[in-house]
């Protein structure tokens, strides 16, 4: 119940969280796998061309602590950006004409937009 009213408090925002990197663990044991980590690296977000002031509000998480230490998850995480951004929709913060800023989407798009309750993009 509880998740179902958060969901609809949040819409049309998505309701898993932000978007995170993902991440090799460390250590010999579990490094073999795939989990998500805590926020993208500033270097990704650079690549992928999105400002590091504009990500955590468009809901990218950022850590400025982690580091790229090969280019195949750089590079995977940078197709993971593009990805999210390509589907993004921004809704304007005030109607009329004056308040539709740069980026944000047509209105003609944004009629019947559905939430995304995934934690996948």
């Amino acid at each position: 119940q509880n998740r179902k009213a958060k969901a609809a408090r949040l819409a049309p925002r998505p309701a898993a969280g932000l978007l995170r990197p993902v991440v090799h663990p460390p250590t010999q044991r579990y490094n073999m796998k795939l989990r998500l980590g805590k926020g993208f690296t500033l270097e990704e977000l650079r690549e992928a061309k999105i400002p590091a002031k504009l990500a955590p509000t468009i809901g990218i998480a950022v850590d400025h602590r982690r580091r790229n230490r090969c280019t195949e998850s750089l590079q995977a995480n940078v197709n993971r950006l593009k990805l999210y951004r390509s589907k993004l929709l921004i809704f304007p913060k005030k109607s009329g004409k004056k308040g539709v800023k740069k980026g944000d989407t047509p209105k003609s798009e944004l009629q019947n937009v559905a939430q995304n309750t995934l934690k996948e993009i």
